[in-house]
């Protein structure tokens, strides 16, 4: 059955109505929620929030580098350390270096470090922890959080606002038909609804094409975030240092790097960014992160001093990063509602930073639903947000950087060159702006113009399969719904991206979706594991033929980070 089917059927859907409803409890949608109970108890107003969260609880779809710049959260809860934040790491030291193919490496002098590189004053974190702990600081306030429960719909007035959000049916069957357990979703109105869905947001997708919001801009452009978390040898532990790493095994011309992030309690965090404009159909950016490890200069953090892999993988996971910059930020208000963070593209890639923005935007964004509420508005434009940021520190920030991805289009070397011209000398003071033409998928080459890539076998102690990690993910899917991963044609996979492409999807996703497996009749079709999926959105990023398209599962399943 439809959706139409099953409302016409069962409904009407029950419905809350709020002043402001928060798709999303991440660091941006939980600001958010905060700012509007502060504003509300500062003015002695009543204001009611509520913020929903697919994950099974706030923070378990949370998953970043981390390192925080405490600015926005000291705005936000200026004594959070009073309050408990789980900032316990700050940075004591940042490295970059250069990796060369056979095993040698160069750093660069942290005196020629442009500014973005220095992480003085910010804290390796867990971006889930931190999550969850503003979690509890939102409910102190007075804020409804429903975990478990995914926003599916975006409704609309007659007007043709935002007027709300529906949450997904429960308990439909793969077939699609209701089973014992079938549950209608239920409507959330409200005066103004915030999006605060990380990168790739299934529902800001959706907004942006409705409203044309990107009319104008960029195409924006992302990359895949591949990481694990591990505990190591105390010898090998230098507690705030932070390792950035760039040059292999990307090959020149392809866009990626590696992170090492020193935790408290001998953890490391490891990570490989790659980004999604890759034009090889062959790579593997989960394959790509596996061999950088095994550089001597990531393999040593891992090993004791005999040279054997003592340290031990505790978590794993995978997420799609906005690395567009300003120029392809989208009009960000819409009649009803509003995007941050993520959502819009907020993360300022050159210092590989998000939380800082999604707390800064989701502040701006709840003070002008906030001034609106109280005027006796709703459903339309919040142009005082749009104000806001031009205004904050946040804007220029972007401003400088807003040519760091693009001048890699010119290869590592001219990349690294110019944004060193740029922050170091000019120190983000430039007349010109680089702009980008096409999207990430379409940058993808036909398999017959590239060379095959031969990715060594895992070894299980430094390196590992796909399974094996996603295991460590703690992923779940209730088996008996439908898919998630949803295909506009179900004959383009075999028919185009095998036959053209060589099947980039059994490659691009870290989570082992997507498999090419025989179909009983001499050919083969494209097999979807959906029980696999860790939501990091690179399917509906990369599909070269934009096929495949995301949508929320049942509420509550998905990954469950630890501490990551």
């Amino acid at each position: 059955m439809t959706n139409e089917e099953l409302l016409s059927t069962y409904g009407p859907r029950e419905s809350m109505e709020y002043d402001v409803v928060i798709v999303g409890a991440g660091p941006g949608g939980l600001a958010t929620a905060i700012r509007l109970k502060q504003q509300a108890a500062a003015h002695g107003k009543e204001v009611s929030v509520v913020v929903l969260e697919k994950g099974s609880e706030p923070g378990a779809h949370i998953l970043s580098g981390a390192i925080v710049d405490p600015r926005a959260l000291t705005e936000l809860i200026p004594d959070w350390k009073a309050k408990g934040a789980p900032l316990n790491q700050p940075v004591t030291e940042d490295a970059y270096v250069f990796l060369g193919e056979q095993g040698g490496s160069f750093r660069i002098p942290n005196l020629f470090l442009p500014p973005f590189a220095n992480n003085h004053g910010n804290y390796i974190v867990s971006l889930g922890d931190v999550t969850r702990w503003l979690a509890a600081q939102a409910e102190a306030l007075g804020v409804e959080i429903f975990p478990g429960f995914a926003a599916a719909e975006v409704l609309y007035d007659e007007g043709g606002a935002v007027k709300g959000v529906a949450t997904g049916n429960m308990g439909v069957g793969k077939d699609g038909e209701p089973t014992d357990h079938f549950q209608l979703g239920m409507e959330l109105l409200g005066k103004y609804t915030v999006f605060a869905e990380g990168a790739r947001g299934h529902l800001g997708k959706q907004l942006i094409a409705r409203y044309k919001l990107d009319e104008g801009r960029d195409p924006q452009s992302w990359g895949l975030g591949v990481k694990e978390l591990w505990e190591i040898d105390p010898e090998r532990h230098q507690p705030g240092l932070v390792v950035h790493t760039a040059g292999w095994p990307m090959d020149p011309s392809t866009y990626g790097g590696g992170f090492i992030y020193h935790l408290d309690g001998n953890r490391v965090a490891l990570g490989f960014v790659t980004g999604l404009n890759y034009s090889n159909p062959y790579l593997s950016p989960f394959e790509e992160f596996q061999r950088w490890k095994t550089h001597p200069n990531v393999r040593w953090y891992l090993e004791n001093a005999k040279g054997e892999v003592t340290g031990k993988r505790l978590s794993y996971g995978a997420r799609a990063i906005n690395a567009s910059g300003i120029n392809a930020l989208p009009k960000f208000v819409f009649p009803g509602g509003a995007l941050i963070g993520c959502n819009a593209g907020f993360l300022n890639v050159s210092r590989i930073k998000g939380s800082h923005s999604a707390i800064k935007t989701g502040m701006l964004a709840a003070d002008a639903a906030f001034a609106a509420i109280t005027a006796g508005r709703q459903h339309d434009e919040l142009k005082n947000y749009t104000l806001g940021f031009e205004n904050s520190w946040l804007y220029p920030e972007l401003q400088k950087d807003r040519n760091f991805k693009n001048w890699f289009r010119w290869g590592l070397s001219v990349g690294t060159l110019m944004n060193g011209f740029e922050q170091y000398v000019l120190r983000g003071h430039f007349p010109w702006t680089l702009h980008r033409k096409k999207p990430d998928y379409a940058y993808l080459k036909p398999a017959s113009e590239c060379t095959p890539i031969d990715y060594p076998k895992p070894d299980g102690k430094l390196t590992f399969d796909r399974l094996s990690s996603v295991f460590m993910s703690s992923t779940n899917h209730e088996e008996n719904q439908p898919s998630h991963l949803t295909l506009k044609d179900a004959s383009v996979p075999v028919d185009i991206n095998l036959a053209k492409y060589a099947g980039p999807e059994a490659r691009y996703c870290p989570a082992g979706v997507y498999e090419f497996v025989d179909d009983g009749k001499g050919g083969q079709r494209l097999q979807i594991n959906a029980q696999n999926c860790v939501h990091c959105k690179t399917c509906d990023i990369k599909d070269p033929t934009q096929n495949i398209v995301w949508v929320a599962p049942e509420g509550g399943g998905g990954p469950n980070y630890a501490s990551m």
